[in-house]
């Protein structure tokens, strides 16, 4: 890792967030050793130790257990930088999300945050990188309070997932929690996360502009690169997607492009929750919205641009990914783009 710690811009979010409990900002910063000024600096990074000192001292003097959930009220969209406005300019909460586990390492270095696909829609795992340490359940609270206010800034205060899994330990109180979230939460779980079902993870969303997306995603692979240098989930993508027109790549060649034995892959990307085939549909998946996106590509088209050798694969494969054909992705996708040139 070049560049430890959180982006200081997002700090801001904590700053309003002690005050919005009564707490002086200034000083509070102050005593922790972080210059408010430095939230002015879109480049400007928080040390991680300055970042739970500031969580560890807000847990203390704020009795609120659920304090964190409030971030919400207190986020805006330059806080989080190009990701902010990546997220926003994102066609479905499904992109979105792949966007925001993408880029987490630039919001902070600590971060690995993951988008699981199941049967019951896409959860998105985050991992706030301490352990088990007591300010973790605090972070995770801050940070899916954020999430979920981004969601619904895109979708729609109605919003709701279909469950949550924390794992905190079940608090004396659990109300805050289950009204923030509007559905089951289930406390002293193996890992935190949330689920949206399929249907509104793949629903096309007003706000969705790919020309800008794509700007965004240009400025953000560039800082994830400076931050980083090129990973090995990155590396193995951008090879994906330069083979997918001559068919799909097998795991041995994509193994002597990054140089490692086959074995060596598997265990590298296993260190980091991933396999081979979750890298293929991931980037097989993300191509296919952007494909999907232009209507110049007939669907036929973007099967063979995807590597399938069958439309039928190809749409079974999209219905798992999104929940719904191909051809009903681009139907909606260009209602919507309809009704907004009316509007």
């Amino acid at each position: 890792m070049k560049s430890d710690g959180a982006l200081a811009p997002l700090g801001q979010v904590l700053f309003r967030l002690v005050e919005l409990h009564g707490i002086d900002p200034q000083g509070f910063m102050r005593e922790v050793g972080i210059d408010p000024a430095v939230f002015r600096d879109p480049k400007a990074r928080l040390p991680v130790r300055a970042v739970d000192a500031a969580f560890t001292k807000a847990a203390f003097l704020i009795l609120d257990p659920a304090f964190g959930l409030r971030a919400t009220e207190c986020w805006h969209p330059s806080n989080l930088g190009p990701v902010g406005y990546a997220w926003l300019s994102s066609g479905s909460l499904r992109t979105a999300l792949k966007r925001l586990d993408r880029y987490s390492r630039i919001l902070g270095s600590q971060y690995r945050d993951n988008c699981v696909e199941e049967s019951a829609g896409l959860r998105y795992v985050f991992d706030h990188g301490r352990g088990d340490a007591p300010i973790g359940p605090v972070l995770t609270d801050y940070s899916l309070s954020l999430i979920i206010g981004m969601c619904r800034m895109n979708y729609g205060a109605a919003l709701h997932p279909v469950e949550v899994t924390l794992r905190r330990a079940l608090p004396q109180d659990p109300s805050p929690w289950l009204d923030f979230y509007g559905c089951e939460v289930r406390f002293g779980a193996s890992e935190d996360s949330f689920l949206l079902d399929g249907r509104t993870a793949a629903m096309p969303l007003p706000s969705g502009n790919q020309e800008l997306a794509a700007t965004f995603d240009d400025i953000l692979t560039a800082q994830l690169d400076a931050l980083t240098g090129a990973d090995l989930p990155t590396r193995c993508k951008t090879f994906l997607l330069q083979q997918f027109t001559s068919g799909e790549p097998s795991e041995e060649e994509l193994a002597r492009q990054v140089q490692m034995s086959t074995r060596t892959l598997q265990r590298k990307l296993g260190e980091l929750g991933l396999t081979y085939g979750q890298l293929l549909a991931q980037t097989r998946y993300d191509l296919a919205l952007k494909y999907l996106d232009d209507p110049q590509h007939s669907v036929t088209e973007v099967t063979f641009l995807l590597g399938f050798s069958e439309h039928s694969a190809f749409t079974r494969a999209f219905k798992r990914w999104s929940g719904m054909a191909p051809s009903s992705y681009r139907a909606a996708r260009l209602e919507q783009a309809a009704v907004r040139l009316l509007n």
